[in-house]
């Protein structure tokens, strides 16, 4: 039987080794924080291949959903940050790629740590716990897993901090105490502060508190608007009219011989509420056959097989959506650099038997197991270039 969305003369299916992967170890979400402190020689801090200009005073200042494409193409609501685009005002922009998939939990464990996924383990949004059997949402941390079981490294934070570097995060006060900023972004002290304008003024003045200082701010509301709305809304672009005003107010308090980074930890596309660009898991026979648990998210699938099954699961995935979707094996995902050059023993089972990553504009929906993510109108998670390109926007004083 052919499936409804998949017609025998269909191309053949993409070669998982021809996916984008992200570049991990060079211009990597994983990179910036050790390229931008390797001059303070913190010991036990990631290597990296990314070179960035010495400072004593390093920001970074990561606003959720800030993908380079997006804003590239909104000028008009972001002049100061496209200013930084061009290389004027004393600034450089590039692109990073965020790392796979490009998804927050992952992305803030890959800033946090210096590492790649494969090694940090919080390899999606959500993804199956082999220890318990039970699926874990890695961004609200349920199920509860001890935080330091799941992901054992250091801090990029931590061994700032122990070196003598001044180090703190500023940010919402409600994610002081969750799992994620533990295992992700502690490490020197914690500052809680509601209103953006709040962490920025703080951020600058902290930076100026000591000679050598390593900083953090995050801003989420932006990544709130496109899932909702989606990512060319007015409430999404009033949204970038603010972070366009928040980076301009911290960059004109930047303290004497400090460095200002802006980056994100994903993009963000905008998914059509129709039957073809939103497959839904849910009321697919032929997707759920042999399927135990389905993890990840809309673009970026975690597919955990029932025991013997895995073959065919990847073999009806493969015929069904490889010609949308860059559908691989587990070791074939691994094999092309997916995850990171390395994938450490306990974070293996947590990745899918069948992981598929869309390359076309269309999700994996569930519609009834999860409601919430089926809704939203902006989604993410895979490695084209409008998901997976991130800016790395500079500032130095």
């Amino acid at each position: 039987m052919v499936h409804p969305l998949h017609d025998a003369d269909d191309p053949a299916p993409l070669d998982p080794r021809t996916a984008p992967a992200p570049a991990y170890g060079t211009g990597s979400l994983c990179d910036l924080i050790p390229a931008a402190t390797a001059a303070f020689a913190v010991p036990g801090m990631p290597v990296t291949g990314l070179e960035l200009a010495p400072a004593d005073r390093v920001c970074v200042f990561l606003v959720d959903g800030l993908g380079w494409e997006q804003l590239r193409a909104h000028p008009g609501e972001a002049p100061y940050l496209t200013s930084l685009l061009a290389g004027s005002l004393g600034g450089t922009g590039r692109p990073l790629t965020a790392g796979f998939p490009a998804t927050t939990a992952t992305s803030l464990a890959s800033v946090g740590t210096g590492l790649p996924p494969g090694a940090h383990g919080l390899a999606g949004y959500t993804a199956l716990n082999p220890d318990t059997g039970e699926l874990m949402n890695q961004l609200r941390w349920q199920p509860w897993t001890e935080p330091r079981v799941w992901q054992p490294h250091p801090t990029v934070f931590s061994l700032a901090d122990a070196a003598g570097i001044a180090t703190c995060q500023v940010s919402s006060p409600t994610f002081q105490q969750t799992p994620l900023t533990k295992v992700a972004l502690s490490g020197g002290t914690f500052h809680g502060r509601l209103g953006g304008e709040d962490r920025v003024d703080l951020a600058a003045d902290r930076l100026a508190a000591a000679d050598r200082a390593l900083v953090y701010t995050y801003y989420s509301e932006l990544d709130a608007m496109g899932h909702r709305h989606g990512v060319d809304s007015d409430a999404w672009r009033g949204q970038l009219m603010m972070v366009d005003r928040l980076v301009q107010r911290l960059a004109e308090q930047l303290p004497p011989r400090s460095v200002l980074y802006v980056t994100a930890d994903h993009g963000m596309i905008d998914i059509p509420f129709d039957e073809e660009s939103r497959i839904d898991f849910d009321d697919d026979w032929e997707l759920g056959a042999g399927v135990a648990v389905l993890g990840g998210e809309g673009r970026a699938r975690h597919v955990y097989a029932v025991p013997g099954a895995a073959a065919d699961v990847y073999a009806v995935w493969r015929e069904v959506l490889g010609d949308r979707m860059w559908v691989a094996s587990r070791d074939e995902a691994i094999a092309a650099g997916w995850f990171g050059p390395h994938v450490d023993a306990r974070v293996l089972g947590r990745i899918g038997d069948v992981v598929a990553a869309a390359r076309d504009d269309m999700a994996i929906v569930a519609s009834r197991t999860e409601p919430g993510e089926s809704k939203m109108t902006g989604l993410h998670g895979s490695m084209t270039p409008v998901e997976q390109l991130v800016p790395l926007l500079e500032v130095r004083s």
